[in-house]
């Protein structure tokens, strides 16, 4: 599942290519979508703004109508120079709006609605949403104030994935988040403190923000650490049964909380 990074890039991208410029032709190719008038709805409206929050993406048009859009696990945002060929088969777009510059293109989007400003403001959903990690003033108070009032018996990896404590982070950010502060994620957030709980944040908070500025690449080796000449991509996701970078035990990796998401991490360096 393309995780807030990889969001908040996809935001500045269709904002760049939308953003001031007329939007001369919007189609709706998926069945779902094809009589829900979105081309008449939207015809003659500008996009005043894009932006993200956690995993999910919007698309604000003039006339207080919005794009709202969540990937989930297959979905992405596509942004092509006129002529340029799509890196998907058309047949999976479900969305194209085209300036006379560009294609945007939403592909295999099993959440994409066009709602109003009202709806979005009130929406429960979208309401119960935890701070962004990547929002512009991460609020470390609201997260500790969800992340203890939910289930105090539950793993802290298990916890960060749920939006409602943190919006953003998936599981590539939440296994090397807790490696990089020292966590092991199966510990009960009963037993992790509130200054532990910040660190996993903290440290994993600006390297998402230099992943967005890479273009949603993700990187976890920080720089200045010292380590083989060419930096790895990880220090522990995806590394099931590989030794340690840091102290070479064997990294470990299990299926947790109910959707049972692979957690990686390092006994070694971890407790």
């Amino acid at each position: 599942m393309p995780e807030g990074d990889t969001i908040h890039y996809a935001a500045r991208r269709v904002g760049a290519a939308l953003v001031g410029n007329e939007i001369v032709e919007i189609e709706t190719p998926q069945a779902r979508h094809l009589k829900d008038r979105w081309p008449q709805r939207l015809r003659g409206r500008a996009v005043s703004h894009v932006d993200a929050h956690g995993k999910h993406l919007f698309v604000h048009f003039d006339g207080e109508l919005t794009l709202h859009s969540h990937l989930r696990m297959t979905g992405a945002w596509g942004v092509y120079r006129r002529g340029q060929r799509w890196h998907r088969s058309p047949r999976r777009a479900w969305l194209v709006m085209r300036t006379r510059e560009h294609d945007v293109v939403e592909f295999d989007g099993p959440v994409l609605e066009l709602i109003t400003e009202g709806r979005r403001r009130f929406d429960l959903r979208l309401g119960a949403l935890g701070t962004d990690i990547l929002g512009e003033h991460f609020d470390e108070q609201a997260f500790l104030r969800r992340l203890r009032e939910d289930d105090a018996t539950r793993g802290i990896g298990d916890a960060l994935l749920d939006q409602r404590n943190v919006a953003g982070l998936g599981n590539v950010w939440k296994s090397e988040g807790c490696f990089l502060a020292g966590v092991d994620p199966w510990r009960p957030v009963s037993e992790v403190s509130d200054e532990e709980a910040l660190t996993i944040v903290r440290r994993t908070r600006p390297l998402m923000q230099a992943s967005v500025e890479r273009g949603g690449r993700i990187v976890t080796w920080e720089p200045g650490t010292p380590g083989p000449g060419r930096a790895p991509r990880t220090w522990v996701y995806g590394r099931g049964d590989l030794p340690c970078r840091h102290c070479e035990t064997l990294v470990r990796s299990r299926g947790q909380g109910d959707d049972n998401r692979i957690t990686y991490w390092c006994p070694g360096c971890q407790r």
